[in-house]
C-alpha cells in the first residue's frame, strides 16, 4: 500500500504533503509531460529501495501552453529545490507571490507552505528535487544521506544555509542549470537504475554548486531559525487560529510529540514564548474560539460549540468559559446578540482570534 501523505493544519487551512496528484492527472490527459524516478505517492517510475535513499521525487515536467490547474497550498516531508528552466511561472510562499523567470531556484523546508501556480500554472519546463534529510521540525539535526560525499565542512556550511536562511527564491547561474539538463537526461534515459551512479554524481555536483551559490550571495544566517523556540512557536501559531485543529485531543505529551519534543523541553519552551503552559495556552484559545462561534453562529447549540472547539463536556466548557470570560456560554451569547441590536452599547465585546505577524496569504 501506498505511504499516505502528511496532513499539517495552519489557521484555517489544511495542507498536504505535495503528491503531485493535478500533475500526474494532467500528462495522463496529454497536457503536459512528467518524467521523474520517484517514491509513493509521488507520480513516475519507481526507485527500487537502495536507490538514491531519501530521494522522494526527482524529474520535471514541461507544459508547452498554459494549465487549467495549480500545486496548491502544500507541505513536502523533504527540503524541495525546483528550478525553472524556461517560461515563467508564480510560487507563493511566506505570504509573497514571486514571479519565476528561467533560472530561477526555489528552496522550500518541511514546514514552509507553498504552492504553484496563481491562478494557473503556466507554460514552463521545471525541474524538481525533494529529498528526505529526516526533519520536520526547524530544530531537528538534519541527516543526509550517505551517497553525499561532500566534504564534512561543505556539508556543515550547506546546512546551516538551509536551515538558518529561508530565503525561498535564488537566482541560478548557467552550471547549475547545466546540471539539472544532465539530471534531466539521466531521468529520462533511466531503465532499471542504470542511470543511479549518474544520477547521484550529478547530485553531489548540484549540490556542491548550492554551497558556491549560498557563499557567493554572502547568505545572512539567523541561527534562531533552526532553535526549539522557532518549532514551538510555529507550531502554537499553527494551533491558536484553527478550530478545527484546536479541536483535536490534545494532551501535553502529544503536543510536545508534534514538536518532536520531550515533555519538559517543550513546557519550558511555551511559557517562555507564551507565559502559559500548554493547556492553559490549549484553553485560552479554546476559549476564545468559542466565543466566535457563540456570536457568529447562532443555530449551533452550546454544547456543540463545546464539541466543535476541543471541550469534552457542555459542562467543562461553561466552567472554562466562565473562567475566563466571566460570563456563562449562554450568557454571552445573550449579551452578544443585545449588543448587536444595540452596536452603541459601551459593553460590546471584539472577539477575534490572534493571528501572527507572519501571516500567510489565503490559498
Amino acid at each position: 500500500m501506498a505511504k499516505q501523505p502528511a496532513i499539517f493544519r495552519e489557521k484555517q487551512h489544511t495542507y498536504r504533503a505535495d503528491t503531485c496528484e493535478p500533475v500526474k492527472s494532467a500528462a495522463a490527459r496529454g497536457q503536459l509531460i512528467q518524467t521523474a524516478l520517484c517514491r509513493p505517492p509521488y507520480p513516475g517510475r519507481p526507485l527500487a529501495r537502495g536507490d538514491l535513499p531519501g530521494v522522494a521525487t526527482i524529474g520535471f515536467w514541461d507544459a508547452s501552453r498554459d494549465q487549467d490547474w495549480r500545486l496548491d497550498w502544500h507541505r513536502n516531508e523533504g527540503i524541495e529545490l525546483t528550478f525553472l528552466e524556461t517560461g515563467s511561472l508564480v510560487f507563493s510562499v511566506g505570504g509573497r507571490d514571486y514571479t519565476l523567470k528561467p533560472d530561477d531556484l526555489t528552496v522550500t523546508r518541511p514546514w514552509q507552505p507553498h504552492r504553484v501556480g496563481e491562478p494557473h500554472v503556466t507554460a514552463s519546463r521545471l525541474h524538481f528535487l525533494i529529498l528526505d534529510v529526516g526533519v520536520r521540525q526547524p530544530h531537528q539535526a538534519w541527516k543526509w544521506p550517505s551517497w553525499l560525499v561532500l566534504t564534512r565542512r561543505d556539508r556543515d556550511e550547506l546546512t546551516r544555509c538551509l536551515r538558518q536562511s529561508e530565503q525561498p527564491v535564488w537566482h541560478a547561474n548557467g552550471e547549475i542549470r547545466r546540471c539539472f539538463g544532465r539530471i534531466a537526461r539521466a531521468v529520462e534515459v533511466d531503465r532499471q537504475g542504470n542511470q543511479i551512479s549518474r544520477l547521484a554524481t550529478y547530485l553531489n555536483e548540484l549540490f556542491v554548486l548550492l554551497v558556491d551559490l549560498f557563499r557567493h550571495h554572502e547568505v545572512e544566517l539567523n541561527a534562531s531559525l533552526s532553535a526549539t523556540t522557532r518549532t514551538v512557536e510555529l507550531f502554537l501559531d499553527d494551533l491558536r487560529g484553527n478550530v478545527e485543529n484546536l479541536a483535536l485531543p490534545w494532551t501535553v505529551k502529544s503536543m510536545a510529540a508534534q514538536c518532536s519534543l520531550g515533555v519538559t523541553r517543550f513546557i519550558h519552551q511555551c511559557k517562555q514564548v507564551t507565559n502559559m503552559t500548554p493547556l492553559q495556552f490549549l484553553n485560552h484559545y479554546r476559549v476564545e474560539a468559542a466565543a466566535r462561534l457563540l456570536t457568529e453562529k447562532p443555530q449551533l447549540s452550546i454544547t456543540e460549540v463545546a464539541m466543535k472547539c476541543g471541550f469534552s463536556s457542555s459542562q467543562y466548557f461553561a466552567a472554562v468559559f466562565r473562567r475566563h470570560r466571566g460570563r456563562t456560554p449562554r450568557e454571552y451569547r445573550k449579551s452578544g446578540n443585545d449588543e448587536c441590536r444595540n452596536p452603541n452599547d459601551e459593553r460590546r465585546t471584539n472577539v477575534q482570534i490572534p493571528m501572527s505577524k507572519g501571516n500567510r496569504s489565503s490559498p
